[in-house]
């Protein structure tokens, strides 16, 4: 008899709580460090509350680390002894370890356990994970879910803007992006990730022109190509995430899968004020 399948993801997926809960979904937190105090992202800290704790460091700006071998081996633990075969989708390796840690996790047991680089961030993780879970339904198996969702990755799509990039410059995730540091006080740059990894594609003066360029961009990248499945989210800037959610459903025709707010993960990197688009094409 085939086992039943269980996905596992870390929460820089930014998946709503309730989308996990409905789909059984396993949830790995990364930490957010201040001086005084660790967090689980998302669990011990909510956007919320994180965003006016990052406005208070004027100096000394919050670290982030990866969940531990031990919490993987823990989780898988419990999930194997539940039968379950395990699909274990994460944050692009480029941008961090926690896959690595999965990876190393997962060779202590013998079952069944696919770790998965999304080569993503933030909800181009999580419509990777969407996809995984229509598969799950569909009762395909461990071998041809990865398969499949090797081909959707090459398909997701992930587009944002920062307010500033003194976030990104000092938490050294920066990637390609650092050859526009120079201007760092002048410009809003428009960064899409490729190959799991941070490429500056334009960049503007404003956030209503960082918008209009997204789409711009989202066009670019379509050629006419039909998205499947289309998310926002923000840190910190929801009157702005629902300008750029309207102008994409009347742009493409499209419902968003996913509306949400970056964990403080992902905001220690990006800092308040940045707005993304998460899409696969058909």
């Amino acid at each position: 008899m085939t086992r039943q399948i269980k996905i596992v993801t870390d929460s820089t997926a930014d998946l709503p709580m309730e989308f996990l809960e409905a789909n059984n979904i396993a949830l790995v937190p990364l930490y957010v460090n201040f001086p005084e105090q660790t967090y689980r992202d998302g669990i011990d800290l909510s956007p919320r509350d994180f965003y006016p704790l990052l406005k208070q460091c004027t100096e000394n700006l919050p670290k982030t680390s990866t969940p531990s071998v031990s919490d993987f081996q823990k989780m898988y633990q419990s999930i194997i002894q539940q039968g379950y075969d395990i699909l274990s989708i994460h944050i692009s390796s480029g941008l961090s370890s926690t896959v690595s840690m999965a990876e190393t996790a997962a060779r202590m047991f013998k079952e069944k356990i696919q770790v998965f680089d999304s080569k993503s961030i933030s909800l181009g993780i999580g419509l990777q994970v969407q996809s995984a879970v229509e598969m799950i339904k569909k009762n395909l198996s461990l071998e041809t879910i990865v398969e499949k969702l090797t081909e959707i990755r090459q398909r997701t799509e992930v587009l944002f803007s920062v307010d500033t990039l003194e976030y990104l410059e000092k938490g050294g995730r920066i990637g390609k992006v650092a050859a526009l540091l120079g201007t760092i006080l002048k410009i809003k740059p428009i960064i899409r990730v490729e190959d799991g990894i941070y490429v500056p594609v334009d960049k503007v003066r404003n956030q209503k022109q960082a918008i209009t360029k997204m789409v711009e961009q989202m066009q670019k990248i379509l050629a006419g190509k039909i998205p499947q499945q289309v998310a926002i989210a923000h840190g910190c800037a929801e009157e702005s995430a629902y300008y750029l959610k309207k102008l994409v459903e009347e742009s493409f025709g499209v419902l968003i899968r996913f509306f949400q707010e970056t964990g403080p993960v992902i905001g220690v990197h990006a800092g308040p004020g940045t707005l993304g688009i998460a899409f696969i094409y058909d």
